[in-house]
C-alpha cells in the first residue's frame, strides 16, 4: 500500500508539475484594479442609442486596393454616401519610418526567408488582419464591441466598459484593446502585440520590395470607426510606434454591409493550397480543387 502510494504521489506531482508550467506561459490578461459591472436592462436599452454597427461587412466590389490614404478617403467620401462605389484607387502613404528601421528593414529583405508565417498557418494578426479581403461580423453587447473576422477566425474583445489599457499587456496575435464612443464614433486603442506580427504586411516603403515591416514592442493603434451612411462603414487605423515610425502612420479602408450574409467557416489547413518547396520557398498551388462529390463533405 505505502508503494502504491508513492506511485500515486509521483504521479500527482508529474501532472501539478506540468499543469503549472502551463498556466505559466499561457497567455492571460487581467485587469486588478477593474470590476467588470453585470449589465443592466438600462444598458442594453442604450444599445439602441449607438450606431447600428451589427452585421457582416466587406471591401466595396471593384475597389483596387484595400487600404487607402486618409486623403483619398476624404476625396472619396461624397461620391460614398451618395451610394456609388468607393472609387478604385492604387494611393497609398509611405511609411515615416525611422532611419534605424529603415536600415533593419533593408537588412531583413536582404536576408528573408522564402518561407513565410502565413504559408504555414500563422495568423497575420493585428493591424493587417483588418485589412484583409474577407468580411467581418460586428456585435454590439453592454460593455463590448466584438469583431469576428471570416480569415484565420479571428475573435477581437474591444471593452467598451471603461476599463484601461493594460500596463503590461502580454503579447498576442490579435492585441488588447479598449475603446469608447466619441459621438458617433467608435474610438478603439491596442497594445501588446506577438512580436510575429506585423505593421503591414505590404508596406508601401519607396523603393522597397520587402514583404512585410516589423513593430517595436512599442506600437500602438489607434481605431476609428464610424458610419458614413446607413451601409458603408470607414476604419481610420494610425500606427504609432516612436521606436520604428517617424510619425503616425493612417490609413484609410471602406466597408459595406451586406444585410443577408453570414461568416463562412475557416480553417487554415482545411483544402489549404500554399505550400512550401524544398527549397523553402513558399508558394500556392493555383490548380483548382476537384468538386465536391454529391452528398459529400465541402472544402472552401
Amino acid at each position: 500500500m505505502a508503494q502504491q502510494r508513492k506511485k500515486n504521489f509521483g504521479r500527482f506531482l508529474v501532472v501539478a508539475l506540468a499543469a503549472g508550467l502551463f498556466v505559466s506561459v499561457a497567455p492571460a490578461q487581467t485587469w486588478p484594479d477593474f470590476k467588470r459591472p453585470a449589465p443592466t436592462a438600462a444598458d442594453w436599452a442604450a444599445l439602441a442609442k449607438l450606431p447600428d454597427f451589427t452585421g457582416v461587412w466587406e471591401e466595396p466590389l471593384g475597389s483596387a486596393n484595400l487600404v487607402v490614404s486618409a486623403a483619398e478617403a476624404k476625396r472619396g467620401h461624397a461620391k460614398t454616401t451618395a451610394g456609388s462605389k468607393f472609387p478604385a484607387t492604387s494611393v497609398q502613404p509611405s511609411m515615416p519610418l525611422t532611419p534605424a528601421w529603415a536600415a533593419k528593414v533593408k537588412y531583413l529583405e536582404a536576408h528573408a526567408a522564402k518561407d513565410n508565417a502565413q504559408a504555414n498557418c500563422v495568423p497575420y494578426g493585428m493591424p493587417t488582419i483588418m485589412t484583409m479581403p474577407y468580411p467581418y461580423e460586428f456585435l454590439l453587447t453592454p460593455g463590448q464591441v466584438t469583431i469576428l473576422g471570416e480569415e484565420e477566425r479571428m475573435v477581437r474583445h474591444i471593452y467598451t466598459d471603461g476599463r484601461p489599457l493594460p500596463k503590461d499587456p502580454d503579447p498576442t496575435f490579435w492585441g488588447t484593446s479598449v475603446g469608447h464612443w466619441d459621438g458617433k464614433t467608435l474610438v478603439v486603442e491596442s497594445v501588446g502585440f506577438s512580436p510575429q506580427t506585423m505593421m503591414v504586411s505590404t508596406p508601401p516603403v519607396t523603393g522597397s520590395d520587402v514583404v512585410a515591416v516589423p513593430h517595436s514592442n512599442e506600437m500602438k493603434i489607434v481605431e476609428r470607426f464610424r458610419l458614413l451612411d446607413p451601409n458603408t462603414m470607414q476604419i481610420e487605423t494610425t500606427i504609432i510606434d516612436p521606436v520604428a515610425l517617424t510619425g503616425p502612420y493612417t490609413t484609410t479602408r471602406i466597408l459595406k454591409r451586406h444585410a443577408n450574409w453570414t461568416l463562412d467557416e475557416y480553417i487554415c489547413q482545411q483544402n489549404n493550397r500554399n505550400f512550401v518547396s524544398g527549397s523553402g520557398e513558399a508558394g500556392v498551388n493555383l490548380t483548382p480543387p476537384a468538386p465536391p462529390v454529391a452528398g459529400g463533405s465541402h472544402d472552401r
